[in-house]
Protein backbone atom coordinates (compact mmCIF):
# COMPACT_ATOMS: atom_id res chain seq x y z
CA UNK A 1 0.00 0.00 0.00
CA UNK A 2 1.18 3.51 -0.79
CA UNK A 3 0.10 6.45 1.30
CA UNK A 4 0.03 9.35 -1.15
CA UNK A 5 -1.15 12.91 -0.55
CA UNK A 6 -4.82 12.20 -1.30
CA UNK A 7 -4.94 9.10 0.90
CA UNK A 8 -3.17 11.00 3.69
CA UNK A 9 -5.73 13.80 3.54
CA UNK A 10 -8.61 11.32 3.65
CA UNK A 11 -7.10 9.37 6.57
CA UNK A 12 -6.46 12.50 8.64
CA UNK A 13 -9.96 13.78 7.84
CA UNK A 14 -11.54 10.53 9.01
CA UNK A 15 -9.50 10.39 12.22
CA UNK A 16 -9.98 14.03 13.19
CA UNK A 17 -13.41 14.80 11.77
CA UNK A 18 -11.98 17.83 9.95
CA UNK A 19 -13.09 18.77 6.45
CA UNK A 20 -10.82 17.49 3.70
CA UNK A 21 -10.32 21.06 2.47
CA UNK A 22 -8.97 22.08 5.91
CA UNK A 23 -6.70 19.04 6.11
CA UNK A 24 -5.40 19.70 2.60
CA UNK A 25 -4.58 23.32 3.48
CA UNK A 26 -2.77 22.19 6.64
CA UNK A 27 -0.77 19.55 4.78
CA UNK A 28 0.20 21.91 1.95
CA UNK A 29 1.26 24.55 4.48
CA UNK A 30 3.33 22.01 6.40
CA UNK A 31 5.11 20.91 3.22
CA UNK A 32 5.73 24.54 2.28
CA UNK A 33 7.21 25.38 5.70
CA UNK A 34 9.46 22.30 5.64
CA UNK A 35 10.58 23.07 2.08
CA UNK A 36 11.49 26.65 2.98
CA UNK A 37 13.47 25.44 5.99
CA UNK A 38 15.40 22.83 3.99
CA UNK A 39 16.10 25.22 1.09
CA UNK A 40 17.57 27.73 3.55
CA UNK A 41 19.93 25.00 4.81
CA UNK A 42 17.99 24.21 7.97
CA UNK A 43 16.89 20.95 9.51
CA UNK A 44 13.44 19.50 10.15
CA UNK A 45 13.18 17.24 13.18
CA UNK A 46 10.09 15.51 14.51
CA UNK A 47 11.24 14.07 17.81
CA UNK A 48 11.26 10.27 17.96
CA UNK A 49 10.06 10.06 14.35
CA UNK A 50 12.05 11.71 11.56
CA UNK A 51 15.02 13.98 10.84
CA UNK A 52 15.53 15.71 7.49
CA UNK A 53 18.57 17.83 6.83
CA UNK A 54 20.48 19.30 3.91
CA UNK A 55 24.13 18.46 3.45
CA UNK A 56 26.59 20.23 1.18
CA UNK A 57 28.46 17.78 -1.02
CA UNK A 58 31.45 18.51 -3.20
CA UNK A 59 32.48 16.21 -6.00
CA UNK A 60 36.15 16.63 -6.87
CA UNK A 61 37.13 17.38 -10.44
CA UNK A 62 38.55 14.70 -12.65
CA UNK A 63 39.89 14.87 -16.18
CA UNK A 64 36.41 14.65 -17.70
CA UNK A 65 34.23 16.67 -15.32
CA UNK A 66 34.81 19.90 -13.41
CA UNK A 67 34.44 20.15 -9.64
CA UNK A 68 30.79 20.32 -8.62
CA UNK A 69 29.04 21.45 -5.48
CA UNK A 70 25.50 20.40 -4.71
CA UNK A 71 23.22 19.79 -1.77
CA UNK A 72 21.51 16.55 -0.86
CA UNK A 73 18.73 15.83 1.59
CA UNK A 74 19.36 13.20 4.21
CA UNK A 75 16.35 11.57 5.83
CA UNK A 76 16.74 9.44 8.94
CA UNK A 77 14.13 7.62 10.94
CA UNK A 78 14.00 8.39 14.65
CA UNK A 79 14.93 5.82 17.25
CA UNK A 80 11.34 5.11 18.31
CA UNK A 81 10.24 4.62 14.69
CA UNK A 82 13.17 2.29 13.95
CA UNK A 83 12.44 0.29 17.10
CA UNK A 84 8.74 -0.02 16.26
CA UNK A 85 9.48 -0.96 12.65
CA UNK A 86 12.00 -3.61 13.69
CA UNK A 87 9.60 -5.08 16.27
CA UNK A 88 7.00 -5.78 13.58
CA UNK A 89 9.31 -7.67 11.19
Amino acid sequence: MTLNRKATIRAIGRRTGLKQRDVQLMLETLIEVWTEELVSGGRVELEHFLVMEVQAVERPANRLLPKQRFRKITIRAGKALRRRFNDTT
